[in-house]
């Protein structure tokens, strides 16, 4: 799972990520909010109005959820759990609210914390991204002070002060990750019985 204060670039890293790395995929939120320009239903976001997220709520749909700003975001709990089941390498895209639940939930997730490079950066990064109002971006640059404060819950740090030494800081998370023994286990047996018997 991926967490970080809005503005940060975590979704342009995502993104990078997905494109340079197989065998890896995005876990595709369910949100209340509205489209923004260039976004795609079903590839961006699943796009729901508030009655049908209430519901899926009630249902036990979400392995995770939360309000963000007045809108609902969550994960889909079944498709992401067969995706695990397979061994997939799932990316989420989750606030701090999220990221609580999920570990919360004791489900073997990686967690990496997206850092802008300053507070001055990130305010200017909010500011022109022209998608939210003055309001919105100081409501979002509050939040992003007490966000920030949560890195010491999660695995892994990345600044994101360049975009290709980010991505690759992700990319080297990923890889050493897929290496951990426990991650292994079947391939390592593997090996390990072709050994003579001490």
């Amino acid at each position: 799972m991926i967490s970080a204060p809005s503005g940060t670039g975590k979704s342009t890293l995502v993104q990078e990520l997905l494109s340079r790395v197989d065998g890896v995929e995005f876990s595709v939120s369910f949100t209340t909010r509205g489209i923004r320009p260039g976004e795609l239903d079903g590839r961006d976001y699943h796009f729901i109005d508030r009655d049908r997220f209430d519901a899926m709520i009630r249902s036990g749909e979400f392995l995770e959820w939360a309000d963000v700003f007045e809108e609902r975001y969550g994960t889909g709990r079944s498709v992401s759990l067969e995706r695990l089941a397979a061994g997939r390498d799932l990316i989420l895209d989750i606030d701090i609210q999220g990221g609580r639940q999920l570990r919360a939930s004791g489900i073997d997730a990686v967690s990496v914390f997206i850092l802008p490079p300053s507070f001055p950066t990130l305010k200017t990064r909010l500011e022109r991204r022209a998608s939210d109002s003055e309001t919105q971006v100081a409501a979002r640059l509050s939040m992003a002070r007490s966000e920030a404060n949560e890195v010491k819950y999660y695995d892994y740090v990345v600044v994101n002060d360049d975009l290709d030494a980010a991505v690759d800081q992700l990319i080297t998370i990923l890889s050493a990750e897929r290496l951990r023994v426990s991650r292994r286990r079947l391939e390592t047996e593997e090996v390990l019985s072709t050994f003579p018997a001490e």
